[in-house]
């Protein structure tokens, strides 16, 4: 069966595994899922992530970070934004805060997938993939 929407489920992962306290996840592999990986590594979120060769295909190895024990967690929420279902875009005027710039959000833009602050930087807009406090 063909999964109709992997961002979700790669986030949903992260938030499963997060809340297990689990050291590390595997999600299958894609570009647009390597770059969301790599904002979270960039903006300290994850740990690290390297791409793994198996059989088949790809797949991402995920490793998590915690505070100075497992209980403090570094991700305490993570939400898709735009769906299959139901597009979200929004022009440069109107780019997201995500708890009032506490937060993250990961923009698709024409530039690339890159956070709510670039996105202002740049002076682009897109379509809002998730959410990240």
């Amino acid at each position: 069966m063909s999964m109709s929407d992997p961002i979700a489920d790669m986030l949903t992962r992260i938030r499963n595994a997060n809340a297990a306290k689990h050291d590390t996840v595997d999600v299958p592999a894609s570009k647009m899922k390597t770059a969301i990986a790599d904002i979270l590594v960039n903006e300290g979120y994850i740990a690290k992530y390297t791409i793994l060769e198996e059989g088949a295909g790809k797949t991402l190895h995920i490793t998590l970070k915690y505070g100075a024990d497992k209980n403090e967690k570094i991700i305490s929420g993570i939400k898709r934004i735009s769906k299959p279902g139901l597009r979200v875009y929004v022009n440069k005027d109107e780019l997201p805060r995500v708890l009032g710039g506490m937060g993250v959000a990961i923009i698709s833009t024409n530039k690339g997938v890159i956070t709510d602050r670039e996105a202002r930087k740049l002076q682009v807009g897109g379509e809002v993939l998730a959410f990240v406090w």
